[in-house]
């Protein structure tokens, strides 16, 4: 039988605190999970926002047993109450509020990361230059108080990545609601993470390598890359001879890149980098995809050609040169999408910050997206490049009933969300930093400042 200890120790395995201190409690989320859908939910008379098939004002999105049935306008809708007068639903008056998609964040560490400056809740790097075996689902912590904060904003799915190293491991796909990270998963292996080695030569005073150096140190690593890839290779097909010959679990984790079945997500900004990334994917029969894609625009022509989507971590970050414009990374979106590429948002500042991400497709709509695009960029765009769109990121029947009810548009920082739904399940909106507003007005009630 395990003992209180081993419970506490196991409960916060995954990047919560693990060392006995007082902060440990304060560092968890306390709110219950949401339950199993019970009867059918109508959400009537909102403005309902499919991102697939347009906008449907006075419209409602029936759901039942997590899957959204069907989507009805006006009539529709009086057309389906007669024909079911006595149907035992929920019916959620939605009239002067909006139903969207919930929102998707492509890259974050949301789960592996609580506290950054303490180091026993930091789970978002593994040891090691090339760990391909790591998958980041068993990881995340269900308690992390991050969680309900970006819940309350929207953000009901996130793409979780590892880090550290060259091949930092598999990504993976998870809900922001469920008891345990098993509850959590909705892809196990979304894909692997390479951080591509800089290709140009740093020439600059506080740099004390050499150019050949340099370059000998990258030769190394794209070489070492290479042979691992290749060693991936060999193993599976003398597996395939000889299936009784020992697992490597290291080679296993590349194992649905090499065979096609998940895409190879590579952290790569200047044009060398993506130049030489893609080139190295493509040539070898893999499915690529850019993270960061600072100067993707100078060679979008590669990227159209190979079908090559980029995410962009975030448009709240200063110009990446002194000769830069100011809001270079405040139009990178507008820009990638007038090149033609596949463009989704993520909020790239951290798991603490993750409910900033409408407001960094906000920015972008600012600085010349289309306000469409960016929606679909943090819904279907995501859910489609973490190879999730079948069940998310739109509303449409058969799929995952996640969504949310709010008072206006979520690129705006004035609208709150009302209601939320992770496949059917309501979940609670309730989050410490909501708790502790209420603690204060009270308060001030009690003091008078406010009534």
């Amino acid at each position: 039988m395990r003992t209180i200890t081993n419970l506490v120790a196991g409960a916060f395995l995954g990047g919560a605190i693990t060392a006995g201190v007082a902060s440990t409690a304060l560092a968890q989320d306390l709110t219950s999970k949401a339950g199993p859908q019970t009867r059918p939910v109508l959400i009537e008379g909102a403005t309902v926002h499919t991102v697939s098939n347009g906008v449907l004002e006075n419209g409602a999105v029936l759901f039942d047993d997590g899957l959204i049935e069907t989507v009805l306008d006006a009539a529709a809708l009086a057309d389906w109450r007669r024909a079911n007068p006595n149907a035992d639903i929920e019916v959620i008056d939605a009239r002067g509020r909006h139903v969207y998609p919930g929102l998707v964040s492509a890259a974050s560490n949301m789960g592996l990361n609580e506290i950054g400056s303490v180091q026993d809740t930091v789970d978002s790097r593994e040891t090691g230059t090339f760990t391909p075996e790591v998958q980041a689902n068993t990881a995340v912590n269900p308690d992390s108080t991050h969680i309900p904060v970006a819940r309350s904003n929207g953000v009901l799915l996130v793409g979780v990545w590892p880090g550290g190293g060259t091949i930092s491991g598999r990504g993976s796909v998870m809900r922001m609601d469920g008891w345990t990270w098993e509850d959590m998963t909705v892809r196990a292996d979304a894909g692997l993470f390479i951080s591509w080695p800089n290709m140009r030569v740093v020439d600059s005073p506080f740099v004390r390598v050499s150019a050949e150096d340099q370059r000998k140190r990258t030769d190394a690593v794209l070489a070492s890359i290479d042979g691992l890839f290749d060693e991936a290779e060999a193993y599976f097909a003398a597996r395939e001879a000889d299936p009784t010959m020992d697992i490597d679990i290291r080679l296993e984790g590349l194992r649905s890149a090499v065979e096609g079945r998940s895409p190879v997500f590579i952290d790569a900004n200047e044009i060398e980098q993506i130049q030489a990334a893609v080139s190295w994917a493509v040539g070898r029969d893999l499915r690529p995809a850019i993270v960061g894609g600072r100067d993707a625009e100078k060679v979008a022509s590669l990227l159209r050609r190979h079908n090559v989507p980029v995410i962009v971590e975030g448009t709240h970050a200063l110009p990446s040169r002194r000769d830069a414009f100011y809001d270079e990374r405040f139009t990178l979106p507008a820009r990638l999408h007038e090149a033609g590429l596949t463009v989704c948002i993520a909020n790239g500042g951290g798991s603490s910050s993750e409910r900033n991400l409408p407001y960094q497709a906000a920015t972008a709509v600012a600085y010349g997206l289309p306000h469409d695009v960016a929606i679909r960029a943090i819904t279907l765009t995501a859910a489609e490049v973490l190879g999730v769109a079948d069940q998310y990121g739109s509303i449409q029947s058969g799929k995952s009933a996640t969504l949310i009810v709010t008072d206006g548009d979520p690129l705006e920082i004035t609208t709150n969300v009302h209601e939320a739904f992770i496949d059917g399940r309501r979940v609670n909106l309730t989050n410490k930093q909501r708790e502790l507003r209420d603690k204060y007005r009270e308060k001030y009630r009690q003091i008078g400042e406010i009534e």
